[in-house]
């Protein structure tokens, strides 16, 4: 994907250089602004640098791609002295460190300035904001969106690409690019449409498998980010046990593993198919494993759209708790071996599919907290001794963990949101001094933001997270 390549080759332009020279930096981004056009080259830095810049300004990033295009149009140009790109990323440089910079602020800025020459700047380039932990990004009314486009349709694109892209900055670039353009292109049909209410809802529903796969690969791909690989198998592994928990580890780990492996390949990936081709050969051997076993995995398996089918497992809600035993714990030897990740990972799932409604969120704690013991213990004199202590006080304060997030997203689930709010207001009345109102409505109010925000399956990684 000739777009994508010249994204990627314009973040990383200043770090190629390390390796294959100034000219060879110049001669790339020459031949990607000829190849593309001035427009396509400066929409393309606008969208790059809103996602790596995900929490700068509209005017912030509008400065930065000034320059950036200036650079190109002036350094690309026939008959350019070959020394102008350098000199002119060189004063890039410059501007980014002084005191009075346009350009997006960043707290590792002044650590990169400190230094010198080439190594400044490959500092620089590597600068990037973290994900931002609730898409910023809410879509106007139709008749908002014409109003806008009308007005000033340069301006209005411009600031949708920045929004759109900082907010969802972590969806794979050709993702991002094809969702982007779709949107565009919708806007510039139906404003001018004779019917464009009509055109707007016939135009949503063809996207509509573009918008999920934009949300559900920005999700996937910020908890990649943040979270790394591991965490991510973890994740899947106990979303999938929750669906159906009277699955075996044995079928739903290797399943786990093989999704993280398609994040692992996709979400930095140029390849313009890579999330949907990688994702549909996924989804067709969860189908192929699962659907003989569970009734609603097999009505999701049915269309012939593989990617859909991907969604419509994606937003099953836990299903209803077989009887199972006792959990079995891993032993001390078993948590120390070479297999210790994946044994943990195992306790997790028999956790997750005895507690069906416990989040994402909450089971990621316990992923966190296990690890920190494995790490901890493991390397300790007395390994064993370690390991039953933590495991006494795990005994004492699991239960009740795991009890209180399971009765809260369980009602999440099961009532409407004003009847769910009813019966918290009157689970925590006896929680709350007498004579406090104010106090209850702020408890009620924050269980059920909390409620409504990360009990859902598909819920943002990070603001979950922080919130438990």
């Amino acid at each position: 994907m000739r777009a994508a390549l010249a994204l990627l080759l314009l973040l990383l332009a200043t770090a190629r250089a390390e390796h294959r020279g100034r000219a060879y930096v110049r001669d790339k981004v020459c031949q990607e602004f000829q190849t593309l056009g001035k427009e396509d080259f400066r929409t393309l830095t606008l969208i790059a640098n809103s996602r790596k810049f995900s929490n700068a300004t509209f005017k912030e990033i509008s400065h930065l791609v000034q320059e950036i295009v200036s650079l190109a149009d002036t350094c690309c140009a026939d008959g350019a002295d070959p020394s102008c790109y350098d000199a002119g990323s060189s004063a890039l440089s410059a501007k980014s460190c002084s005191v009075d910079s346009p350009f997006p602020a960043h707290p590792g800025t002044a650590g990169c300035c400190a230094q010198e020459g080439l190594e400044q700047k490959l500092c620089l380039a590597a600068l990037r904001h973290p994900p931002q932990h609730l898409p910023r990004y809410l879509q106007p009314s139709n008749e908002e969106l014409c109003q806008a486009f009308k007005k000033d349709p340069k301006d209005f694109a411009d600031r949708f690409l920045h929004e759109y892209a900082s907010s969802y900055s972590q969806a794979p670039l050709p993702v991002l690019l094809g969702s982007t353009r779709s949107f565009l292109s919708m806007v510039s049909t139906c404003c001018i449409s004779p019917a464009p209410t009509a055109c707007f809802l016939k135009e949503k529903l063809e996207r509509k498998s573009l918008s999920l796969l934009t949300l559900m690969s920005n999700r996937v791909c910020t908890r990649l980010t943040e979270f790394g690989k591991d965490k991510v198998t973890s994740s899947y592994l106990t979303s999938l046990a929750q669906k159906m928990p009277s699955a075996s580890f044995e079928d739903l780990f290797p399943l786990a593993e093989g999704a993280a492996e398609v994040f692992s390949q996709c979400c930095d990936s140029v390849d313009e198919d890579c999330m949907q081709k990688k994702l549909s050969e996924h989804t067709a051997k969860v189908c192929n494993t699962l659907s003989a076993q569970d009734k609603r995995f097999a009505d999701c398996c049915k269309g012939k759209n593989l990617m859909q089918n991907y969604f419509c497992i994606s937003a099953l809600p836990p299903a209803t708790v077989p009887k199972l035993p006792e959990v079995q714990k891993p032993t001390n030897k078993q948590l120390c071996g070479e297999e210790g990740p994946r044994y943990t990972k195992r306790y997790l799932f028999e956790l997750a599919r005895r507690h069906t409604s416990v989040p994402d969120a909450f089971l990621g704690k316990l992923y966190d907290a296990s690890e920190k013991v494995r790490e901890e213990c493991c390397s300790a004199k007395d390994a064993s001794a370690c390991l039953d202590s933590k495991r006494q006080q795990m005994g004492e304060e699991l239960p009740p963990f795991l009890e209180k997030a399971n009765e809260l997203c369980g009602l999440y689930t099961q009532l409407n949101f004003l009847d769910f709010k009813k019966r918290l207001r009157e689970s925590l009345m006896p929680t709350v001094p007498k004579g406090s109102p104010e106090l209850l409505g702020q408890l009620v109010e924050q269980r059920a933001d909390f409620a409504s925000t990360c009990c859902p399956p598909n819920s943002p990684p990070l603001y979950c997270s922080s919130k438990v």
